[in-house]
């Protein structure tokens, strides 16, 4: 960074710095319900992640929005990847 550059930064407000940004949208993911057959989509927040010991451990769930039923499903390292960039919650399962 060359030294005007750093003057310029150094007077600015951070209002102006963070003037024309927009707000970002929140993650939302697709998912469906085995007992109802609904589709929907969730925010990170209506899901949970579990990672066990193996990948027999590791998975996620959520309630159906539209029956009620608490689904779980497995959760393979690409679905815990996009699940955890995500941010949805994680829970570290531990083995005794």
């Amino acid at each position: 960074m060359s030294e005007s550059s750093v003057s310029d930064v150094r007077g600015m407000s951070v209002a102006a710095a963070f003037a024309g940004m927009r707000s970002v949208a929140p993650v939302v993911f697709k998912a469906g319900c085995p007992d109802c057959r609904g589709s929907f989509e969730l925010t990170a927040n209506a899901l949970r992640l579990a990672i066990g010991a193996s990948s027999r451990s590791t998975f996620y769930s959520f309630t159906c929005p539209d029956c009620g039923a608490a689904v779980r499903k497995p959760a393979g390292e690409r679905i815990v990847e996009l699940l955890t960039g995500g941010g949805v919650r994680t829970l570290r399962l531990h083995t005794p």
